[in-house]
């Protein structure tokens, strides 16, 4: 335990910014709580997340935003993101270019269809959701699972503990599962890098 908080402490710049971006109904909000709490609760980390609602609840746009540091935070929204996680066309459109040089831009190729930037990565979130557990609706943590494993800024254990206390109860196996899933795809897409190097 001790080991993965250094670990998650060690690839800690002072500040990573992370924005998870979709609709209504997809999930973000609560997958920036969970990440949040991961970082501060198991991983020992300071955090902060915000969040914000377009005009309808589910349908409308959605974002979530969580800065985790080492130090004290004295800003707490995302100004320039390391990992932007875009599962709408929109939230790709509004938020692509306000990503770190060297950050991530992951989008759900189910959502996105327009790739407004190269770097942009595309991966079938949703899709690889209802492979895992039947379920498009657990889409969410399988982009926390991909956030986890490509930018290591928590630890796996930290977000597994956060999602099984956060997620409503009797959906804590499947959303689980869609976690663990995110990290399998996180895992593919690092050695299908390490391969093109």
């Amino acid at each position: 335990m001790e080991t993965q908080r250094q670990e998650a402490r060690r690839d800690l710049e002072d500040r990573y910014e992370v924005r998870l971006a979709g609709e209504g109904g997809q999930g973000m909000i609560l997958a920036g709580v969970i990440l949040a709490e991961a970082a501060a609760v198991h991983d020992d980390l300071n955090a902060v997340q915000t969040q914000s609602y377009g005009p309808e609840a589910r349908g409308g746009a959605s974002r979530s935003e969580v800065v985790i540091a080492r130090g004290e935070i004295d800003y707490p929204k995302v100004m320039s993101a390391d990992f932007l996680l875009c599962m709408s066309q929109e939230a790709c459109d509004k938020f692509y270019t306000q990503v770190k040089e060297d950050g991530w831009i992951l989008v759900d190729s189910g959502h996105v269809s327009r790739m407004p930037s190269h770097r942009a990565l595309r991966v079938a979130v949703s899709q690889i959701a209802e492979e895992a557990t039947g379920r498009r609706i657990t889409a969410s943590m399988v982009g926390l699972g991909l956030i986890g494993g490509l930018s290591g800024v928590v630890s796996r254990a930290a977000l597994e503990k956060a999602v099984a206390d956060r997620v409503p109860a009797g959906t804590e196996e499947i959303n689980l599962k869609a976690l663990a899933a995110g990290f399998a795809e996180a895992e593919r897409i690092r050695r299908a890098r390490d391969r093109d190097f």
